[in-house]
């Protein structure tokens, strides 16, 4: 990462400053280039003329050729990026206006002529220049606009000029004399452009000597000038990178380039201008995707939800792509045809998913909603499974074996049972390598110790991992940034006895894809998120101690199966994220508490996310069918006719035996339990009825499923709720 002189307001303050909000109208120029080349850090009043040179670094384009070195700008911080946009670029422009603003940016920091660029595509590099073809006519009719432009907006190497009233006064003298060589041509028609803004394309030709480094031989210099004549030497401003002056001319033309090239690969997108326009396009867009690329850079994205953003990304130009080409040709179709109608049908379908990918994203660049809403990871790693012998073996994880830990081993682990087969015994230094041995049906054990590990501990097959000892003596930490602690996709993993601490992560401490995980006994010290339970699997945790977590202590997707049984879970982000998606017609998981102590918790205790439209359909059950009536009647705790079916009564069939222990504070134990089955059972019994309505409009009939008959899939039993930031129950709708 660029150190603090690399800075996003390199650029020149007075010819940054758009012309639109007209707030550095009045700020003397040097006052605004000392708030844009100072560090913020600092407390420096020394501005960026004071430093003769350039304040950017350089380096050496990697190739064959030896190329003249060249800005590096690709490196800039977060907050220098996000300054130029929001303050000097893009201002409050709309989606529609984004062309506009920069070419009105552009234009008034970039050097026209004068400056040399490495031509850098996929295949090919090579050394040009922004020529001008009548200098004197271009510093002419630049000056020949009014006082207050040269006091403000002038390019970086005049700028020096509005300093000194005598070069200003030569300089109109100068106009005076070019108008008078140059008689045939007027003010208007006389002004040599060289940098086309609009198009951002700079006018070039080939510098000398020639320096070209290209994949294939086959591009001479006369190939070079045929590519560039039929290109009009007009070539986009992305492709360009600024040789490097020491002298500081150059440095608001290099970071200007950057600062659009950057824009253009990784904040625009093509559908962008079709977007609503009645919103700020930098809130909307801009810094979302901004911080994303810095969160993806920082490994603060898991790998897996990059590898999804990325592929929605791709999915979703495609699908643009083909819907643009659609509307082309219904363009050019004769009307009431019956292609047209076809071609109407395709576009509303490309439409809809174009949406579809449209929100995904979105969720993504949303840094609050993409872990609250996470993504389906499939995990890879693929199971050993048994020996073909057969064979067994226990490994012995310690750093040091001593005499008297080996004689406890053998009496209390190692011991053979009579009549049972005899089995091999591995020793390792490490439990990462001892893992990585394992085939199915295989035991580690874990001797006192700490041990640091700096990869994941990936477990496809059905082991056992239990520590010899008191958890607190038995400390597996975690070093290194990488996405998970534990993966866990056997059929049948047991893992108990163990403290497990997390650093530098990006992912939660254990991650259950699929089949069945048992923790026991065990420490969990979390740095991100704590256990995640994926859709289909199951977890049981049992008498252990979670905390730490900055998300969620447990995420329970839905489809998946949770038992939670005399564990604590304190000072994390919330205690546990129950979690549900619109658009996956998942069921609602089975999940099991008892007895556990959920505190200190900065949010709630127990959080349930679901879409808004369960909240809608309640809402509008009054004035739907007798259904929908029945099902609000079932759901609220108001009292009704006969009809309406206790809900205390269906709390104790969710519950199994209800028997709520008082040992503090009875009713809000008793609340924060009822609570969370009430949600639940309604959560449950409206998304059901979505379903029969689904199944109503397609003409398949069900049985009616009254709500004492549907099988009861949680037990909340004796959990008690302490100081929980927001309470011990709370709804988080999308």
């Amino acid at each position: 990462m660029a150190d603090g002189s690399l800075t996003g307001g390199g650029l020149e303050a007075a010819a940054m400053a758009p012309e639109r909000t007209g707030w550095a109208a009045d700020q003397e120029p040097a006052s605004l280039e000392r708030g844009l080349f100072q560090d913020e850090d600092s407390c420096s009043d020394c501005s960026y003329h004071d430093k003769p040179g350039s304040s950017l670094q350089s380096f050496m384009p990697e190739g064959k050729t030896l190329f003249p070195k060249i800005f590096q700008t690709n490196q800039l911080l977060f907050y220098e990026r996000f300054r130029a946009y929001q303050d000097y670029i893009l201002a409050d422009c709309k989606a529609s206006e984004v062309k506009e603003f920069t070419a009105d940016f552009l234009e008034k920091v970039l050097e026209t002529c004068g400056w040399r660029a490495v031509w850098h595509t996929n295949v090919f590099k090579v050394l040009v220049e922004v020529f001008c073809a009548f200098p004197a006519l271009q510093m002419a009719t630049s000056f020949s606009s009014s006082s207050a432009w040269l006091r403000a907006d002038v390019p970086g190497h005049l700028s020096r000029i509005r300093s000194s009233p005598l070069l200003v006064t030569l300089c109109h003298l100068l106009v005076t004399i070019v108008l008078i060589d140059l008689p045939d041509y007027s003010v208007s028609s006389m002004r040599v452009t060289d940098v086309d803004f609009a198009a951002l394309k700079a006018v070039v030709r080939l510098a000398e000597p020639y320096l070209c480094d290209s994949q294939v031989s086959a591009f001479t210099m006369e190939c070079m000038k045929e590519l560039l004549d039929l290109k009009e030497h007009r070539l986009p401003l992305q492709e360009l990178w600024v040789v490097f002056d020491d002298s500081g001319v150059f440095d608001q033309t290099a970071l200007a380039i950057e600062h659009v090239r950057f824009f253009y690969q990784n904040i625009w997108r093509s559908w962008d201008e079709e977007e609503e326009d009645e919103y700020d396009y930098f809130v909307r867009c801009v810094e979302p995707r901004l911080r994303l690329h810095y969160d993806i850079l920082e490994d603060r994205v898991p790998s897996g939800l990059v590898v999804d953003y990325r592929n929605l990304l791709s999915q979703c130009e495609e699908s643009y792509r083909k819907f643009l080409n659609l509307r082309c040709s219904l363009s050019n179709c004769n009307s009431d045809s019956e292609q047209e109608n076809i071609s109407m049908v395709e576009g509303l379908k490309l439409y809809s998913e174009m949406e579809q990918l449209k929100q995904k994203l979105k969720l993504i660049e949303n840094p609050l909603l993409r872990y609250v809403f996470g993504y389906q990871k499939n995990s890879n790693i693929q199971a050993k499974g048994a020996r073909s012998s057969g064979q067994k073996i226990t490994h012995v994880v310690s750093s040091t074996m001593i005499a008297g830990l080996l004689r406890s081993l053998l009496t209390d682990r190692l011991c053979q049972e009579p009549g049972e087969e005899e089995r091999e015994i591995q020793f390792h230094s490490d439990p990462l390598s001892a893992i990585n041995a394992c085939f199915e049906g295989d035991t580690v054990i874990v001797c006192p110790g700490h041990y640091v590990v700096h990869g994941t501990f990936s477990i496809a097959d059905s082991i056992e991992l239990e520590g010899y000892g008191l958890p607190d003596d038995i400390v597996i930490e975690k070093r290194g940034k990488g996405d998970t602690f534990v993966d866990c996709t056997g059929a049948d993993i047991k893992i108990s006895g163990i403290k497990f601490v997390q650093h530098n992560a990006v992912e939660g401490i254990l991650i259950v894809h699929r089949g069945k995980t048992t923790l026991e006994n065990c420490v969990l010290q979390c740095e991100t998120t704590g256990v995640t339970v994926r859709t289909s699997a199951e977890f049981l945790m049992k008498n252990s101690d979670l905390y730490g977590a900055k998300g969620a202590g447990i995420e329970i997707y839905p489809g998946s199966q949770c038992t939670l049984s005399d564990n604590g879970i304190h000072h994390c982000k919330e205690g546990i994220l129950i979690k549900d998606f619109l658009d996956e017609h998942y069921d609602i998981p089975k999940i099991s508490m008892v007895n556990n102590i959920i505190h200190n918790n900065e949010g709630y205790g127990v959080v349930l996310v679901k879409p808004t439209i369960f909240s809608d359909l309640q809402e509008n059950a009054e004035d739907g069918t007798e259904e929908d009536k029945a099902l609000k009647i079932q759901t609220s705790g108001e009292p009704d006719v006969a009809e309406r079916v206790d809900l205390e009564e269906l709390i104790q069939c969710a519950s199994g035996k209800m028997e709520l222990y008082a040992r503090t504070d009875p009713s809000e134990q008793v609340e924060g339990n009822c609570e969370i089955v009430n949600e639940l059972i309604a959560a449950s019994t409206q998304k059901g009825q979505m379903k029969k309505k689904r199944l109503s409009e397609l003409g398949i009939t069900q049985a009616d499923d009254n709500l004492m008959s549907q099988e009861m899939f949680v037990g909340i039993v004796g959990n008690q709720f302490k100081w929980n930031g927001k309470g011990s129950f709370g709804t988080f709708l999308f």
